[in-house]
Order: structure tokens, then sequence, then C-alpha cells
């Protein structure tokens, strides 16, 4: 899986020409999933966004995570995410997943941030969508759940 995760204070995503997701302060993620993911990649990522300190603490830092500050995390499903244009200018998308197994990791995902305690918002799997978002700061973060998987087999 891989994310483009921005902080926010405010995002919301239309589909059909009606709004289905809004957040105010929190996380805009951006989601594609790899043909190669499953639950554990699921269950990275959700340790990842739940845990990730992208929000300032009292003196500035950025010591916070969605979860101590009570913000939302709006998730968008992307598979361009996974474009690769290593040959020509027109993207590849072979290592994105098939529309059926990835929609089920996205809802996989969900559910698991909002079991995790996340007020969670959702676009529309498949759907062309129209995101807007006012980037706090900017602070965008790129989590590769393959990265994880790399690390620990060398």
């Amino acid at each position: 899986m891989r994310a483009v995760v921005q902080r926010v204070t405010s995002a919301s995503v239309s589909a059909e020409g009606r709004e289905v997701g809004r957040i105010g302060g929190g996380l805009l993620v951006l989601l594609g999933v790899a043909s190669d993911d499953g639950q554990q990649d699921v269950a990275f990522m959700v340790r990842k966004l739940t845990g990730l300190r992208v929000f300032a603490d009292g003196d500035g830092m950025m010591n916070r995570s969605v979860m101590d500050t009570g913000g939302s995390i709006l998730v968008v499903s992307q598979f361009t995410l996974y474009g690769d244009v290593t040959r020509g200018n027109r993207p590849s998308f072979t290592r994105a997943a098939g529309g059926s197994v990835a929609d089920i990791l996205y809802k996989d995902l969900c559910s698991g941030l909002r079991r995790a305690g996340c007020d969670v918002q959702t676009g529309v799997f498949g759907a062309h969508m129209l995101v807007t978002l006012v980037n706090d700061g900017p602070v965008t973060i790129i989590i590769d759940s393959g990265d994880r998987r790399s690390q620990t087999s060398s």
C-alpha cells in the first residue's frame, strides 16, 4: 500500500456532483493498493496513520498524532499512485491491484482506522472524484508498506 498523507485544516471529496466526505483538521490520505498487498499491509498502514506524529505539541514540535488531537481522516482511493513512467510518458498501472481486491483492502483499512477510534470519512471507490484540501504547513508524507517488506528481507 502506498499513501500520500497530508496534514490538513480541512478537506472534502465529491463524486457525481455531490459531496461524499468532509473533515476539519486531520489527515487527508490518498491511498493506492498494490497487487501484492494483503492484510499485513493494512495493519501496517493503520498503525502508521494512527501513530504518525505530524501535529504540533505545546512547544510547536511535531509530536502529536491524529489520535492525540482528536482529528479526522479522509481516505480517498487513488490507484494512480502505482503509475510507473520509467518507460515512456504514459503511466503503466500493472503494479496496482485489480478493482475487487483493492476495494476490499481499502475498506479493510478504513474499518481498521475506525476500530482504532478514528473518525473516518471516505471517497467513492473507483469513481471519478474531486478532492479539495487546505494543506497545513504544508506537511506531506509518503508511506509505503512495500518499504517495510524490503527492510525486513535484507
